[in-house]
């Protein structure tokens, strides 16, 4: 919207979201004042494999976005899930909780079944739990265990606490595995169970204020207003 120069402070259209502003500065979009900041929101959804997680796609894929029921107001997902990987995408309207939910300090165990192409072992699998260093990137260490071989096929689940690019293909390749299919369970508290694919469900209030320490006061996670924002 501010790119679009849609996004005006005190009357001057601005260009850059880079600016201070404080509670005594008119700030109005598409020349009327901006809205109040809304209470804080989260959807489960179970993104089906084949959809990008960005707002556009310059190769014109589909998005996670376009398949949205029409009347979700507008949101941001927490963290993503690459083209071919499907299960739990958290989305939110509140800038602040997304923020505040991908940063690794947050803690939350993220929790993946993963199948590979091979055998793996445990002797495979250790340098992934000690946490490996891939073209000069540190990863952390990975909570990895073996469920079943299925032929050519193994199934695995696996935990992390922060998401980097493709961290768990990249890891697997190191062992010498391809990961044909990674399916995320949960993130955090936040679980996918039996919703299905394509599926949106809202977390009710109270379980929000319960799992993230928010007071019934607060306009939204970040404690600040949407003019802060």
């Amino acid at each position: 919207m501010i790119a679009d120069g849609r996004v005006a402070v005190n009357g001057k259209r601005i260009l850059s979201p880079a600016l201070n502003v404080s509670a005594k500065d008119r700030i109005t979009v598409d020349g009327k004042p901006a809205n109040t900041a809304e209470p804080s929101r989260l959807w489960l959804y179970h993104k089906p494999p084949g959809l990008v997680t960005t707002t556009r796609d310059e190769k014109g894929r589909r998005t996670v976005f376009d398949s949205l029921p029409e009347d979700m107001p507008r949101v941001m997902p927490i963290g993503r899930l690459d083209l071919s990987s499907e299960g739990l995408l958290l989305l939110t309207n509140d800038g602040g909780l997304k923020r505040r939910l991908e940063l690794p300090s947050t803690g939350w165990l993220r929790k993946y079944r993963v199948r590979v192409n091979g055998k793996p072992s445990d002797a495979m699998l250790e340098p992934l739990r000690k946490g490996l260093n891939i073209d000069g990137e540190r990863f952390q260490p990975m909570q990895v265990a073996i469920d079943r071989q299925q032929g050519a096929n193994a199934w695995l689940t696996v935990g992390l606490r922060e998401g980097r690019n493709r961290e768990i293909r990249r890891a697997m390749e190191t062992a010498g595995l391809s990961v044909s299919r990674l399916i995320r369970l949960s993130y955090g508290p936040f679980q996918l169970g039996t919703l299905k694919r394509g599926e949106v469900r809202e977390v009710k209030q109270r379980v929000l204020r319960d799992q993230l320490g928010l007071s019934r006061s607060s306009p939204n996670a970040s404690g600040r207003s949407a003019r802060q924002r």
